[in-house]
C-alpha cells in the first residue's frame, strides 16, 4: 500500500492527504490503518480520532484549531467543522540552544557580488528613480519611457504579433466567436535588446507608489524609512529622487532616514524639487542629466568574490497550499539554517502568519529582551487588526482554504518552517534595517508584495519565495526565487517557477537534499549567473505597507 498520507509530528491529531482519498479507503496510521469516511482531496487533512465540539486539533505539534462540531475519525477538516484556535504564550526562560548543520562543503565557497563601502555586498547593481510623493508618478513614468528601452533594459518578449493577428481578423469581418477561437502564434522573442550602454548596471528601476502626502505623519516617516532602505541597499548604486516640495514626506526626512541606516552614506544621490525648479521640462531635463551622471559612476563597479557570510536572504511565501508546510517551507528552512551556520543573515517576516507558533519563536530568541519585543509587536499588531474589524484568524485567503489551509494557525505553523531551527538573534519593526547575522524576525503583514517589499528594504539581497498555487511576485532590486511546493504546479506554470520541491512529496528527495540544492542555486543567483523568472519577466512589484490596514 503506497504512502498516501503523512503525519507531520508525533503529537498531531491529523493526517495530511498526499493524494485524493476515497470513502472507505484505508490509510496507514502508527502501525495500523484508518478508514477514510468521506472524499478528501490531496493537501487536505483528516482527523485520526473522533472529535467532539471544542476538542483541540494539533498539527506540527501545536494547537491549530478546535472542532466546532462532531467529526468522525477519518473525516475531513473544513471551515465548517473547525475554528481557529491557538495556545497562549509567554517569554522563553532558557537561552536558545542550537545544533548547526554541517557546512564544511560550503565553507570556502564564494559568490560574485558588488562590494559597497559600508562592508555589505550586493547581488546586483541597480540605479533607482524614486518619487517622494505620488504627485511625481507621471514624471517617473516619463523618465521610464525615456531611459529603459534606449539604455538596453527593455523586455525581450513581445505580444505585438498576436495583436496584429487579431486586428487582421477584425478587419476581415470575422465574428466574435471566430476571434475567441483564433489560434494565435506564440509571443515572439524580440530581435534582442539594444546593447547596454552601461554593461555593469543591471537596470534602472522606478519605485512608483501612492504615498507621501495625506495620511498621517507616521505614514510619511515609514515611507521615507522604506525608501531609505532601498537607496542604501547593497544592490543599489545610487538614486534619482523627485519631490514636489509641499508633501508630508520631505526630502529632509528621507535624508535623515538614509543617515540612520548608513551614517557614512557615499553613493551618488540626486534630489530634485519640482516646485523649486519650475517647469516639468526643466525638472525632467535635469533628472536625465543627473541620472546619466550617476549611471556612469555605477558602471565603474564590477563583481568580486565574497564569502557566503555576506548573503542576506529574505524568506517569503504566497499562494500557499497544503503541501507548502511539508515540502517547500521546510526545505527553505534547511537552506536558511545553512546560511546562518555560514555566518550569513536571514529574515523571516509576515507576523500574521506566525500566529500559533509564538511560544516556539519566543523560546528560540537569544535573550528575554528579544522575546519581549517579539511579543509586544505581535500583540500590538493583533490588537490593531481587531480594532480595524479584522483579526489574524481572517488571514487565510480563499486559495489557501481551497487547498487545505483552513485556519490561520494551521497556515502559520507551516509558514514558520521557512525560518528553520536557528536561534532568533533580533526582532525588527517595519521598516528597520537588519544588522545582526543570523535569523531575524521582521514585523510585516502577510501580504506577499508588502512583505517582500519590506524584507528587501531591511537588507535582503535575495528572496526565497515558496508557493503552492503559483504567483509571479518579484521585486525591483532583489531577485525573488520562486519555489513550488508540488510538482503539478512546477509543470503547470514553468515560466514563473525556478525550483521544484514537489520532489519531496513525490519521495524523490529529502528536505535536507532540497535545501542543499537550494543553496547551490542561491549562489548562482547571487553571482549574476542564474536569472530567476521574476527578473526575466520584469516583475517589479513594490507596495509600501500602511500600518494597521493590511494582514
Amino acid at each position: 500500500m503506497s504512502m498516501n498520507v503523512v503525519k507531520i509530528h508525533p503529537d498531531d491529531s491529523v493526517l495530511v492527504a498526499l493524494a485524493d482519498l476515497e470513502p472507505g479507503e484505508r490509510v496507514p496510521n502508527n502501525g495500523t490503518y484508518l478508514a477514510v469516511t468521506e472524499a478528501i482531496p490531496a493537501k487536505h487533512k483528516l482527523t485520526i480520532n473522533e472529535l467532539a465540539p471544542g476538542d483541540p486539533i494539533t498539527m506540527y505539534g501545536v494547537l491549530v484549531g478546535k472542532a466546532k462540531q462532531a467529526i468522525q475519525a477519518g473525516g475531513r477538516l473544513t471551515t465548517f467543522n473547525v475554528q481557529h484556535a491557538t495556545n497562549s504564550y509567554d517569554l522563553g526562560t532558557e537561552p536558545a540552544t542550537w545544533t548547526a548543520p554541517a557546512v564544511d562543503h560550503w565553507r570556502d565557497q564564494t559568490f560574485m557580488g558588488y562590494h559597497r563601502s559600508d562592508g555589505r555586498v550586493g547581488t546586483a547593481n541597480y540605479w533607482l528613480v524614486i518619487p517622494l510623493v505620488f504627485c511625481e508618478n507621471r514624471n517617473i513614468q516619463v523618465l521610464k519611457e525615456a531611459l529603459v528601452t534606449d539604455l538596453g533594459y527593455g523586455q525581450q518578449r513581445t505580444w505585438q504579433t498576436q495583436t496584429q493577428e487579431l486586428m487582421a481578423l477584425v478587419q476581415a469581418g470575422r465574428t466574435v466567436e471566430e476571434v475567441l477561437q483564433a489560434d494565435l502564434q506564440a509571443a515572439e522573442q524580440s530581435s534582442g535588446t539594444k546593447q547596454r550602454l552601461f554593461p555593469n548596471v543591471d537596470g534602472v528601476k522606478f519605485l512608483s507608489h501612492e504615498g507621501g502626502c495625506g495620511g498621517t505623519r507616521q505614514d510619511a516617516q515609514a515611507l521615507c524609512g522604506l525608501l531609505a532602505g532601498y537607496i542604501t541597499h547593497p544592490n543599489v548604486a545610487g538614486a534619482t529622487v523627485l519631490s514636489l516640495g509641499c508633501q508630508n514626506a520631505q526630502a529632509t526626512m528621507l535624508q535623515e532616514e538614509i543617515l540612520k541606516r548608513s551614517p557614512t552614506f557615499d553613493k551618488p544621490l540626486y534630489m530634485l524639487e519640482q516646485q523649486a525648479i519650475g517647469t516639468e521640462e526643466a525638472l525632467l531635463g535635469q533628472a536625465l542629466r543627473q541620472t546619466f551622471a550617476g549611471l556612469m559612476q555605477a558602471n565603474t563597479l564590477v563583481r568580486q568574490p565574497a564569502p557566503l557570510s555576506k548573503l542576506v536572504i529574505g524568506l517569503e511565501c504566497g499562494g500557499s497550499d497544503g503541501f507548502s508546510g511539508i515540502s517547500a517551507n521546510p526545505a527553505v528552512g534547511h537552506a536558511s539554517d545553512l546560511v546562518v551556520a555560514l555566518g550569513g543573515t536571514v529574515i523571516l517576516s509576515e507576523f500574521p502568519e506566525l500566529c500559533g507558533v509564538e511560544q516556539e519563536l519566543c523560546d528560540r530568541c537569544v535573550d528575554t529582551e528579544t522575546a519581549r519585543r517579539f511579543r509586544e509587536l505581535m500583540s500590538t499588531y493583533a490588537l490593531r487588526a481587531k480594532e480595524a474589524g479584522s483579526g489574524f484568524d481572517m488571514n487565510p485567503s480563499p486559495g489557501n482554504i481551497r487547498d487545505g489551509l483552513i485556519t490561520d494557525a494551521m497556515k502559520s505553523a507551516g509558514a514558520a518552517k521557512k525560518g528553520g531551527t536557528a536561534p532568533i538573534v533580533d526582532v525588527l519593526d517595519y521598516p528597520e534595517l537588519v544588522t545582526k547575522p543570523g535569523l531575524n524576525l521582521l514585523c510585516t503583514p502577510g501580504n506577499d508584495v508588502e512583505s517582500t517589499t519590506a524584507e528587501v528594504a531591511s537588507g535582503a539581497t535575495v528572496v526565497l519565495f515558496t508557493t503552492g498555487l503559483g504567483t509571479p511576485t518579484g521585486n525591483p532590486i532583489a531577485p525573488v526565487v520562486k519555489i513550488a511546493s508540488n510538482t503539478a504546479l512546477a509543470r503547470r506554470m514553468p515560466d514563473i517557477i525556478d525550483i521544484n520541491t514537489g520532489s519531496i512529496i513525490d519521495g524523490e528527495e529529502t528536505i535536507q537534499q532540497a535545501g542543499e540544492r537550494m543553496l547551490a542555486y542561491i549562489i548562482g543567483v547571487a553571482s549574476g549567473k542564474t536569472e530567476v523568472a521574476a527578473v526575466r519577466h520584469g516583475q517589479d512589484d513594490f507596495i509600501p505597507w500602511k500600518r494597521g490596514v493590511s494582514l
